[in-house]
C-alpha cells in the first residue's frame, strides 16, 4: 500500500498566508517601520543591539529579509504586531527644527510631544525652522506618502498620469513680506521663474493685507519644493518676515494654540487622503 505523500517542507516555508501584506520580503528594519513601531534608523539601532527576533532568532542586520503579516517579530521579547494607526496635527512654533533629532542638540519638533506618550510619529512633510503652522505626524507610511510624495504611494497613476486620488492636497500658506506687492508682482509668481535647476512657481498668490511697509500674502501650493516660497520670493528680492501654514486640503490649522495638537478624526484624515487608508 503506498504511502501517503509526506507535506514539502520547503512549500510550506515559502507559501504566503492568504491577505498577506508585502508581495515579497522587504529589510527587517522597514518592516519595523511600516509596522508604526519605530523609524527606520531607530528600528536599524535596536536591530544592531540585539533586540530583535525574527522566528525566535536574534537578526543584527537592518536588511534581514522578512515577511510582514508571517514572521514573528519581537523587540525584547514582546511580539510586534501592526499598531493602530495615528494622525496628528501640530501647530509648530518658530525655531523648531522638524527633525527626529539634531546633531547640534537643537530643539526638535518632538519637544511639544514631549510626555504625550504617544506611538512612534514621524512628521508628513515638513516646515523649516522659521516657519510655523499646521504640521501632520502619522504612523502611517501609505497615508504620509498621499500627503507628500503621491507618485510613490499605492495605486498613483500609472506612467505619470495623474489622478485625483494621486495628487497630494493643496497647502495654504499666509506669507508677511517686505514690500507692498503690485498685480504684476503676483502674476509673475505664479508664473515661476528657473532657479537652480527647478522651475518654481505658485498655485496662487493674493493680498490679504498691507501696511505702510509690509504686507501679508495667501499662497498656495499644489506641489512640494524644498523652501519653495521663500526661493521663489528670493528670486524677485523679497524678503519674508513670516511664514505661516494654515491649511492642508480641507484641514485647516484654525485655533490651535501654537505648540499644542491634537489627533485628527476619522473623517479627517480619510479626507486628506482617501484611498490610503481604504
Amino acid at each position: 500500500m503506498p504511502k501517503p505523500a509526506r507535506p514539502g517542507r520547503s512549500g510550506a516555508s515559502t507559501r504566503q498566508p492568504a491577505g498577506h501584506k508585502m508581495a515579497r520580503p522587504h529589510g527587517l528594519a522597514r518592516v519595523l517601520s511600516k509596522l508604526g513601531i519605530a523609524s527606520r534608523t531607530q528600528a536599524a539601532q535596536w536591530i544592531g543591539l540585539g533586540r530583535v527576533r525574527v522566528n525566535g532568532r536574534v537578526q543584527c542586520d537592518p536588511e534581514f529579509p522578512t515577511w510582514q503579516g508571517r514572521d514573528r517579530i519581537t523587540l525584547d521579547g514582546n511580539e510586534i504586531g501592526a499598531s493602530a494607526r495615528h494622525y496628528l496635527m501640530l501647530n509648530k512654533p518658530r525655531g523648531l527644527l522638524t527633525s527626529t533629532r539634531d546633531e547640534r542638540g537643537r530643539d526638535t519638533v518632538y519637544r511639544c510631544l514631549d510626555g504625550a506618550n504617544l506611538p512612534w510619529l514621524l512628521p508628513v512633510g515638513r516646515l523649516d525652522k522659521a516657519s510655523e503652522g499646521l504640521l501632520l505626524f502619522c504612523n502611517d507610511p501609505e497615508w504620509a506618502a498621499r500627503i507628500t510624495d503621491p507618485g510613490s504611494a499605492p495605486n498613483a497613476g500609472v506612467g505619470g498620469a495623474s489622478s485625483p486620488e494621486s495628487r497630494s492636497p493643496d497647502k495654504t500658506y499666509h506669507v508677511q513680506i517686505d514690500c507692498i506687492p503690485d498685480a504684476a508682482l503676483l502674476t509673475r509668481l505664479v508664473q515661476g521663474i528657473d532657479c537652480d535647476g527647478e522651475h518654481l512657481s505658485v498655485k496662487s498668490a493674493t493680498l490679504l493685507r498691507h501696511g505702510a511697509r509690509n504686507a501679508w500674502l495667501e499662497i498656495v501650493l499644489d506641489e512640494g519644493r524644498n523652501r519653495q516660497i521663500r526661493r521663489l520670493l528670493a528670486a524677485h528680492h523679497i524678503g519674508v518676515l513670516r511664514l505661516l501654514r494654515i491649511a492642508i486640503g480641507s484641514l485647516p490649522l484654525g485655533d490651535l494654540p501654537k505648540g499644542q495638537w491634537r489627533m485628527l478624526t476619522d473623517a479627517e484624515a480619510e479626507a486628506l487622503a482617501p484611498t490610503a487608508r481604504q
